[in-house]
């Protein structure tokens, strides 16, 4: 897991520390779908995985909303 340098990092206690550790962890499980999806020869397995990346994508750009306050609804 390598963070940018530009990302602050946080204390324990803050949730933004857990947050970013999941996210960290959906952009490797993301990686790992798209790559198998080059790799088998399933079809289904392929749309299945694609799917998958996806929707982790869309719960990755939630956490990275909630971290930055960027939604109204993280804001209170």
């Amino acid at each position: 897991m390598v963070l940018s340098m530009m990302q602050p990092e946080y204390e324990e206690r803050d949730p933004r520390y857990h947050t970013r550790r999941v996210r960290n962890m959906f952009s490797d499980l993301i990686d790992h779908l798209r790559k198998d999806v080059t790799i088998v020869n399933d079809p289904k397995v392929k749309a299945m995985h694609e799917v998958t990346a996806e929707v982790l994508r869309g719960l990755q750009k939630a956490y990275e909303d909630y971290e930055q306050g960027a939604e109204e609804a993280w804001r209170h």
